[in-house]
């Protein structure tokens, strides 16, 4: 849209050089919008991805790690996990070695972290899709204990999330998990979409249907990518969609919206 009123406005100042360089400036705004800083500078966005990845599968490491035992169903579910979101073999290798490193004993994750908030704080969709890659990784066994509960409070307060909104992100995480593969006929359904959408049943229509946009906002792989999310660990985004779809499907059948 920019780089249209870009041209026109070049063009009409300045003629077929004014033109020229007004789809440049407008292109330049319309990514800055789409994208964040990162899809303007591919070089921003490269280093971004680079510390994100890393960041992702120390943590992971030191989370599997927090009962004081690895063990191989957990080495089992970050293989999977690493599965399902697609990555190359160059990048498995390197989760691999990263997971290794979170996970030895002792180790620091304070300087990963202080990097990450140097390189990617700024930008808030990073962070919360860290927090949810890591919620869903300590999830994949089915359960969510103690341990693993206090480790990933410590990573969001880390991340500038206070203990209510880290509540809140977990039971909108939980509350997606149980629309994986659609919807679900449980009981608890309809409360569990209200969760997965971070609103409750006192909210307006008008107020669920922004909740749902905002969410299938944050996780558009465009945006990700720009922003810093490498590509190959988008698959996990577009699961996120999908639950998200169900659940707001599911509420506006309740609503009859």
């Amino acid at each position: 849209m920019f780089k249209i009123i870009g041209v026109l406005l070049g063009y009409y100042l300045l003629g077929i050089f004014g033109a020229f360089v007004g789809y440049i400036v407008g292109s330049f705004i319309d990514r800055y919008r789409a994208y964040g800083a990162g899809g303007i500078n591919p070089l921003t966005t490269a280093h971004r991805q680079t510390v994100f990845i890393e960041t992702v599968f120390i943590l992971m490491g030191k989370l599997a790690k927090a009962d004081g035992h690895v063990s191989q169903d957990e080495i089992n579910h970050v293989e999977d996990f690493m599965q399902k979101l697609g990555m190359s073999s160059a990048h498995r290798q390197l989760a691999i070695a990263l997971f290794k490193q979170g996970a030895a004993p002792g180790f620091n994750i304070e300087p990963k972290l202080q990097e990450f908030m140097a390189v990617c704080g700024h930008t808030n969709s990073l962070k919360q899709m860290l927090l949810i890659y890591l919620i869903v990784m300590a999830l994949s066994d089915g359960r969510l204990d103690a341990a693993e509960e206090g480790l990933l409070k410590e990573f969001a307060l880390h991340l500038g999330y206070d203990q209510f909104a880290f509540k809140q992100l977990l039971d909108m995480v939980l509350g997606q998990s149980h629309f994986a593969g659609g919807q679900t006929t449980s009981v608890t359904a309809l409360d569990d979409a209200y969760k997965a959408l971070g609103v409750t049943k006192e909210n307006s229509d008008q107020e669920i249907k922004r909740a749902y946009r905002k969410l299938m906002s944050q996780y558009h792989p465009d945006k990700l990518m720009g922003q810093g999310v490498p590509e190959d660990m988008i698959s996990m985004a577009t699961a996120q969609t999908q639950e998200v779809q169900a659940a707001y499907e599911l509420i506006k059948k309740s609503r009859n919206m």
